[in-house]
């Protein structure tokens, strides 16, 4: 599908080597994951990304993700590189324990990374007003691992009464997505000029909507997945000046061939698939003016629910956390650091998972849930294991019944892929029962020949 004329007009006249932009724009897009440091090896055989640590892309045929176990365990995101950038603002203006926000987080793509690269002792906020979004999101989320998050399902105006609670903000704006040209061919039939303005318009709304949320001094980072100014430089500029920010430099190394923003007096960055390797993409850091700082004021709980005591010999550290039912009779797991976080959260938007949701109790038993086998915070040993092949593993993640193993006493186990975790099932005797959640489960029945190798 050929590019919109306008664009061609609009971006023409503006971007002095547009001809190569246009030509990458007709190439095969780059394919990119990011490994997730708690449950994957330190590194992979392939190129790395440059400006993250834990990317790679992908040589060859795009694979079948959907088909690999450790894939749906959390060991690696799949995401496009240029995204990745944002660890160089956590590395370089981040160096203490943080409460952050990610705005607009589905389908987790920034959430997963800033679980993997924030200090240790921050609390996360993953966020999206979409409520349709909010299932792959948490999804994502739990398969992650990390225990030091809250799912919300929120608009900016609800995060914008959080007075001051947030040190770090990260919005990765809803946009035109002239970035995603070369990846989904919808973007280019749904691009028009006055979409573009709709878009900054929206844009600069959201940022006024939640921006009673950061603390004096703290981070916002602005990041679209376009190229037009409208919805980059222009809101830059609008931020920096209608809300008396200012826009900070990061560090970058030639050799990343990043584009600096148009406007030199507010750094901002940009990638174009004609530079650098990866999608187009805009980021900008902004700090938000000193001031008196105002918490808001909630109801705080003195002391953590007790938990059932079967519940802490699951987990590796019980006296980390505070346990609190919330919805469904769910016992979550949050970490003690993060307890003012959650109350205020809680009481404020529209909470959807918090921590870890570790189990719910059914008579005088507690039933595991499906995201404590997949959280760091469980025990390894806290339930007998049954490993898999490949093919008995997408049959368990498609809910069919687990292979059953000979000898293997009745009970609750851990279904286990090369050793890593992908939820629970329990030997009745005759046969095994999959726990794995219905609506996470793989419809495709079309499966691969062999498995995916992403991994050595």
């Amino acid at each position: 599908m050929q590019l919109p004329p306008d664009f061609i007009a609009r971006t023409g006249r503006w971007m002095t080597d547009f001809p190569l932009l246009e030509t990458a724009l007709q190439d095969k897009p780059p394919v990119s994951i990011r490994i997730n440091p708690v449950k994957s090896p330190s590194a992979l055989p392939c190129e790395q990304v440059k400006w993250c640590r834990t990317g790679y892309y992908y040589t060859g045929e795009r694979p079948a993700f959907s088909f690999d176990p450790l894939f749906h365990g959390g060991a690696y995101y799949v995401q496009e590189a240029s995204s990745m950038f944002l660890e160089q603002v956590v590395g370089q203006h981040v160096s203490s324990p943080v409460a952050c926000l990610d705005l607009c987080a589905s389908p987790g793509g920034k959430s997963t990374h800033l679980l993997s690269i924030l200090p240790e002792g921050s609390v996360l906020v993953s966020n999206e007003v979409i409520r349709s979004r909010c299932a792959v999101l948490t999804e994502n989320i739990l398969k992650w691992g990390a225990a030091n998050v809250l799912v919300t399902n929120s608009d900016a105006a609800e995060a914008g009464r959080l007075t001051h609670l947030f040190d770090l903000i990260v919005a990765d704006m809803p946009c035109s997505g002239e970035g995603m040209f070369r990846k989904d061919a919808h973007s280019r039939s749904e691009w028009s000029a006055a979409r573009v303005r709709l878009c900054a318009g929206r844009q600069r709304r959201i940022v006024r909507d939640v921006w009673d949320a950061l603390r004096p001094g703290g981070l916002f980072v602005y990041s679209t997945c376009t190229f037009n100014r409208e919805e980059n430089e222009d809101n830059i500029r609008h931020i920096a000046e209608t809300l008396h920010a200012r826009a900070l430099p990061l560090s970058v190394e030639a050799g990343w061939n990043i584009a600096c923003g148009a406007d030199d007096r507010y750094p901002s960055y940009r990638f174009s698939p004609h530079r650098t390797k990866g999608e187009g993409f805009f980021l900008a850091v902004l700090r938000k003016a000193d001031a008196p700082l105002r918490r808001i004021s909630v109801r705080t709980k003195n002391k953590s629910q007790k938990p059932p005591a079967q519940l802490c010999e699951w987990l590796r550290r019980p006296e980390m956390f505070r346990f609190e039912t919330t919805c469904r009779d769910v016992i979550h797991a949050v970490p003690d650091h993060a307890r003012d976080v959650f109350e205020t959260v809680s009481e404020r938007l529209h909470l959807l998972s918090a921590g870890i949701p570790a189990g719910q109790v059914r008579g005088r038993d507690v039933v595991p849930s499906h995201a404590l086998a997949l959280s760091a915070a469980l025990r390894p040993d806290a339930f007998p294991t049954v490993e898999q092949t490949w093919d008995e593993a997408v049959r368990y993640l498609q809910r069919e019944t687990p292979a059953l193993h000979e000898g293997m006493p009745k009970g609750l186990y851990t279904v286990t892929y090369r050793r890593l975790p992908l939820g629970f099932a329990r030997n009745i005797g005759s046969r095994i029962n999959s726990l794995y959640p219905q609506e996470w489960r793989i419809r495709s029945r079309e499966v691969p020949a062999e498995a995916p190798r992403i991994f050595p």
